[in-house]
């Protein structure tokens, strides 16, 4: 169990989650809720996170989807340690594993049959020039050490063919999570993060179906603040609530 003074106790969907997680470093925040809010695996469904942290999103996700199986990879042992906590805390141990694993060592390291669904939000750079000085407890979450191309790619190999990819991202990184997920999935659906209504979109959420074929669909964007001084939309907040999903209709 985490020392205490490394860790905060926070809760997630008004309270209905409960998340032990590093005091400082790599914090469970916006992606990770967006994340946990498009994932629509259906009943039955076996859902695996790369990069699962503490559990912050695995475990919203978890709630959002009770009838569903979900699997945490994570190569952080103090974060892993962390997550297996927050299961047991929220009473998720039927339904959640954590797995110790590296994305970089791909998915057959892991030994496991592939999954109906992936969801990932990977390190959000590739090349440290282009980071300035994160603090070295947030670097690895900052940054892909494999790149995106080993994240793609742990996905792929993840996941079964019909199965769903959904990824959160930088938007201009938009093209080369497309380009590197193109080979082998399609039917890509796409929902623009904005963080105000005349800015333009920081993340994209990125749905793809292995072996899909169906044509790209740019779905409307979320707004996450109104100008008029809220501290989120009225969309954002019933998400980050509970109260509603991030649909791909």
């Amino acid at each position: 169990m985490a020392d205490d003074s490394d860790v905060t106790d926070d809760r997630l969907l008004n309270g209905r989650v409960f998340l032990r997680q590093p005091a400082r470093g790599y914090r469970a925040g916006m992606d990770a809720a967006l994340l946990a809010a498009a994932c629509d695996a259906g009943p039955g469904a076996r859902v695996l996170e790369a990069g699962c942290g503490a559990g912050g999103a695995l475990l919203a996700a978890a709630f959002r989807r009770p009838d569903a199986a979900f699997t945490g990879v994570e190569r952080d042992a103090a974060a892993a340690a962390l997550a297996r906590e927050n299961v047991t805390l929220n009473g998720f141990d039927a339904q959640v594993t954590i797995l110790d694993g590296d994305v970089q060592a791909g998915f057959r390291a892991l030994d496991l049959p592939v999954f109906d669904a992936v969801m990932a939000n990977p390190p959000f750079f590739d090349d440290p020039d282009e980071l300035r000085g994160p603090a070295p407890e947030k670097s690895g979450a900052w940054m892909a050490d494999g790149g995106l191309e080993a994240w793609t790619g742990f996905l792929l190999k993840a996941v079964r063919e019909g199965g769903t990819i959904t990824v959160i991202h930088r938007a201009d990184r938009l093209g080369d999570v497309l380009s590197l997920l193109g080979a082998k999935a399609g039917s890509f659906r796409i929902r623009p993060i904005h963080p105000f209504a005349d800015q333009p979109a920081k993340r994209v959420l990125i749905r793809a179906i292995k072996t899909g074929k169906a044509p790209l669909v740019l779905l409307p964007p979320l707004v996450l603040h109104e100008r008029d001084g809220g501290k989120h939309s009225a969309a954002a907040e019933a998400i980050l609530r509970g109260d509603a999903a991030m649909g791909w209709a």
